[in-house]
């Protein structure tokens, strides 16, 4: 199975404030808001939720396609992916602009707040999933991009009747309602934390009866209470994985989506894939940065024996695709 990841890609710019958040919001001033946080550290890494998806798939073996658009500061972070076995011949670089851009500022209790810049994000139509066939993909993730953009991939899949994985994400609020409907009903299937999931029912109006009637199965995932998976009248309940240390949330979620699609893209059954995405997201979670953790397949295979028994099913990571 080879596949295609649709998303932002772009630079971390991410920031440690030693305090606390909410000790300087005033619920009653919310209309007046003012604030500046004077923060410890910053540092610059490679993030976007499209290759850090890519760059899981790639440490457990999965080959994927990077599509999206990227700017003229992106030539070193291609080439690091491409070492990492991401191919990423459709992330297409357009001139006159930076790759976009995401600002975290992240304090004790690991409350983010963030900004986020497009950049060449906003060229995302200009990379067509028309233009992947040699081979075609066998799985399409959409995930938060420039919004015109995941409502055209979402259009090309059904057209191309490639199942996707609908992972609007943060673009959620920056989506039309009938985009979202669209993408929703016609999903493989949906993966969303569990606050993103009450307002795409918001924001659709669809129930969740409605929602999981047209999909093959649906990730919830609710942090440190781990992740709920639904498939048809079943659920599977994914605990977290012990952290040796939490250095910083951003990217997380992306590592969990790639442990969880390398264990499906293997034919492993939900639960385990859902286990192999709570092991990936803590590897993530132990470091500073989306793609600076690395880890073997017998590493990985070790640590998941560690938190969850048998790995026994997890030999089929050593075939190669």
């Amino acid at each position: 199975m080879k596949i295609a990841c649709t998303g932002s890609i772009a630079f971390d710019y991410l920031m440690t404030f030693p305090g606390y958040f909410k000790e300087h919001i005033l619920p009653e001033s919310l209309n007046k808001i003012s604030l500046s946080f004077l923060v410890d550290s910053m540092i610059r890494q490679r993030g976007g939720t499209a290759p850090n998806i890519c760059y899981t798939l790639a440490l457990l073996g999965v080959p994927s396609y990077l599509v999206g658009t990227v700017g003229e500061d992106f030539s070193e972070y291609r080439l690091l992916l491409e070492n990492a076995g991401v191919d990423t011949t459709f992330a297409k670089k357009i001139d006159g602009v930076f790759t976009a851009s995401f600002f975290a500022n992240t304090d004790l209790s690991n409350a983010q707040i963030a900004s986020f810049y497009t950049g060449a994000m906003k060229f995302a139509t200009e990379v067509s999933l028309l233009s992947i066939k040699d081979p075609a993909p066998d799985l399409v993730v959409v995930s938060p991009n420039d919004p015109e953009a995941m409502d055209m991939y979402v259009r090309e899949c059904i057209d191309l009747k490639i199942p996707y994985i609908y992972d609007p994400g943060q673009q959620v609020v920056r989506s039309a309602p009938e985009e979202l409907r669209r993408g929703a009903i016609n999903a493989h299937s949906l993966f969303l934390n569990d606050y993103e999931y009450d307002l795409i029912r918001k924001h659709t109006g669809l129930t969740e009866e409605e929602l999981r009637s047209t999909l093959d199965y649906m990730v919830i995932t609710r942090g440190e209470d781990g992740a709920t998976i639904y498939v048809e009248e079943e659920e599977y309940s994914i605990p977290v994985v012990k952290t040796e240390s939490i250095l910083d949330p951003t990217g997380v979620g992306d590592a969990f989506r790639g442990g969880f699609l390398s264990g499906i893209a293997r034919g492993l059954d939900y639960q385990t894939s859902g286990q192999m995405g709570a092991l990936a997201a803590t590897y993530c979670l132990e470091h500073r940065g989306t793609q600076v953790h690395y880890y073997t397949v017998e590493s990985f295979i070790k640590r998941y024996e560690d938190n969850f028994g048998d790995s026994s099913r997890l030999s089929v990571l050593f075939k190669i695709n």
